[in-house]
């Protein structure tokens, strides 16, 4: 049997209050200083929290006591209406109608319109051995597209791993284009190995250079060597290598089997892992940052296309196209490694 909780804005105050409690999962209400709502799921090996009403961004992951998270300089998420305005969560939904860095033609703000949605309605789902935070928002624009979007994230007993999951269904009488990236956030994990279930040749390095990207002659001179050769990439060793940010991609996964894996191993035992179906993310990038300011090794980030923007996937015959009352559905498990990864 399933329980089902609905969350309102009023429930939720600056002092945290404990909205349901027994033996598999505690979940605890309550807004930040910045007046955004979150709620904190916790189990026996962790917690995540999450904002149910701010386009469902997971803000913090943290299992067995080390957090999945990101480091930078935000203390707390910032109300905005683009995901720079609060680039410091552990992961958010990046599209739906653009994803990615956009080009100079492209109209669309950085990573797309949903990563920073308000979300029109959340509810709680619990049962034995899950517990899920699910919620809605409907798109409409006069002369534009119109979709629901109804992403969730659940916690599982006793493990120290989640899944996140979308589903998009076009509402309008005209097709609507779809491009969709789960854009996990994960820690920077020093002299960190990354395995996966694909080869090390699948993955190429970004050559093209975005906006927001200000290189230095050597970034230039390692990138190239990168370039030739991506299996040679050593720079969760050589964080001072990482700045600006390393990319690579990968396309075309179905390929090499019906799911794929992703992991980055610790040296110190530790490990961080994801999975999903490559006929659900056909793509996938793995981008690597290390500053002053944001700290990151996100493995991989499972999406529909490349990152690079609405114009670029359209020339690269990449942009999904939703029928009028087609859903598309997404999903992806992630967290904490419970057995190694193949090489």
């Amino acid at each position: 049997m399933t329980t089902r909780l609905p969350l309102t804005p009023a429930l939720f105050s600056a002092t945290p209050r404990v909205l349901l409690d027994n033996p598999a999962f505690t979940v605890e209400l309550f807004r930040f200083p910045s007046g955004i709502e979150a709620v904190k799921l916790i189990n026996s090996r962790g917690s995540l929290i999450v904002l149910p009403f701010y386009g469902q961004m997971i803000w913090d992951a943290v299992f067995d006591g080390r957090s999945l998270t990101m480091g930078s300089g935000f203390t707390q998420p910032l109300p905005g209406n683009n995901i720079i305005d609060t680039y410091g969560c552990f992961a958010f939904h990046s599209g739906l109608l653009a994803n990615g860095c956009p080009a100079p033609e492209d109209e669309h703000p950085l990573h797309g319109e949903m990563a920073c949605a308000r979300m029109d309605s959340a509810w709680l789902a619990l049962d034995e051995e899950r517990v899920t935070l699910q919620g809605e928002v409907e798109y409409i624009k006069g002369f534009g597209h119109h979709y629901r979007a109804a992403p969730s994230v659940t916690l599982l007993a006793g493990r120290p791993r989640l899944e996140i999951a979308m589903k998009v269904t076009n509402l309008s009488g005209n097709p609507m284009p779809l491009q969709y990236m789960c854009h996990m956030n994960y820690a920077w994990v020093d002299n960190g190995v990354f395995r996966q279930t694909i080869p090390q040749a699948a993955f190429q390095l970004r050559t093209s250079i975005p906006g927001h990207v200000h290189p230095t002659a050597s970034w230039l001179d390692y990138t190239r060597q990168l370039a030739s050769a991506p299996a040679e990439f050593d720079g969760l060793s050589r964080p001072e290598m990482c700045d600006p940010e390393i990319v690579f991609f990968a396309d075309n996964l179905a390929k090499y089997g019906e799911s794929a894996e992703f992991s980055v191993q610790s040296p110190q035992g530790y490990g961080f892992s994801t999975r999903f179906a490559t006929a659900q993310f056909p793509h996938a990038t793995r981008w690597i940052l290390h500053n002053a300011d944001q700290q990151v090794a996100a493995f991989i980030l499972p999406a529909t296309c490349r990152p690079e923007g609405f114009l670029a996937a359209k020339q690269a015959d990449t942009l999904i196209q939703l029928a009028p009352g087609q859903q598309r559905d997404f999903r992806v498990e992630t967290g904490m490694m419970e057995t190694a990864c193949p090489r």
